[in-house]
């Protein structure tokens, strides 16, 4: 059917291989943008809502709860030879019930090629050191607990899996603009966390390496060249976005400031390292760093704000 140019979209992908992606939200999209000419994609949703999202970007939208292992789900008869896992862990504990799950369902997929995306959380907490894919895990947090448990499940299936850690994406809509209108603050310069990041698209352009290139039982960082303390990341958000920058308080007052959901955030500080994402799955970054991606997100409504109105015909 690839042989085929001219013939419709829908009776060329019948002969393509299948791509399904596990929880395709922003990323998901992003990647079914860019290979639904190259695969027949299944996307899943936890709400029928997102439906339409799926299937204008050019996959097949399946509901699929991963809460509720009891509910019949089609994913395992799709016979998908690559498998992409976007979907968040459970929401409480430190063992992740829908990795779990996900393993039953797709029991009858041996040998697929499957990438879970994961959190640079499990590291813990570093105090600002480098850290590259073979520093030890050492999760603090019960999130980042349950990613390396789903972690581990996946590495004792019986796919071809690769994991790919990432810590904090940014993008268009996905900038911390509601945390600077409310002015949380942030610790002063000598109390600071050094945060990493990645853009969605070049986090998407990763993915897609990853389903051709990723080693199996091979982890990766996917993460961008910079290392920002988290005030300074701020600070250029909202310089971006025309928002006053956050206040600095001491440690001890931002306790009561932050809650305690962000100080499992603030308490933990590493300089991430990126060397076997370029060199093995040969991502060459659109935006290597956040000064690049932030100036693309401005870009655009810049331009849009200074050009002259159009006359209606």
């Amino acid at each position: 059917m690839l042989s085929l140019p001219n013939a419709p979209r829908s009776r060329r992908r019948l002969g393509q291989p299948r791509l399904l992606i596990v929880g395709c939200g922003d990323i998901g999209l992003r990647i079914v943008a860019r290979l639904r000419d190259r695969f027949r994609i299944f996307g899943t949703i936890a709400n029928p809502a997102g439906a339409a999202k799926v299937r204008a970007a050019g996959a097949t939208p399946l509901v699929l709860d991963l809460d509720h292992s009891g509910k019949k789900s089609r994913i395992g008869e799709l016979a998908a030879r690559r498998v992409l896992v976007l979907a968040p862990t459970s929401t409480h504990g430190s063992r992740d019930a829908r990795a779990r799950r996900l393993v039953r369902m797709l029991r009858a997929l041996p040998g697929a090629r499957m990438i879970y995306l994961s959190t640079t959380g499990v590291y813990g907490d570093r105090q600002g050191a480098w850290t590259d894919e073979s520093t030890p895990a050492a999760p603090t947090s019960e999130r980042a607990r349950r990613r390396l448990d789903a972690e581990l499940v996946v590495r004792a299936s019986r796919w071809h899996s690769a994991v790919l850690r990432v810590p904090g994406i940014y993008g268009p809509e996905r900038l911390p603009v509601d945390r600077l209108r409310q002015a949380i603050p942030v610790a002063l310069p000598p109390q600071d966390v050094i945060t990493n990041h990645i853009h969605a698209e070049d986090l998407a352009r990763a993915c897609i390496a990853a389903i051709f290139r990723a080693a199996p039982t091979r982890t990766y960082n996917i993460v961008d060249n910079s290392q920002l303390f988290l005030g300074d990341y701020l600070d250029r958000v909202a310089d971006q976005t025309g928002l006053p920058r956050p206040p600095r308080v001491r440690w001890d007052a931002l306790h009561e400031a932050a809650g305690a959901r962000r100080m499992s955030f603030l308490g933990e500080s590493r300089r991430l390292r990126n060397l076997r994402m370029k060199r093995e799955l040969r991502v060459r970054l659109r935006f290597p760093d956040v000064e690049a991606g932030l100036a693309a997100i401005a870009g655009p409504a810049q331009a849009h704000a200074g050009s002259p109105p159009t006359r209606g015909k």
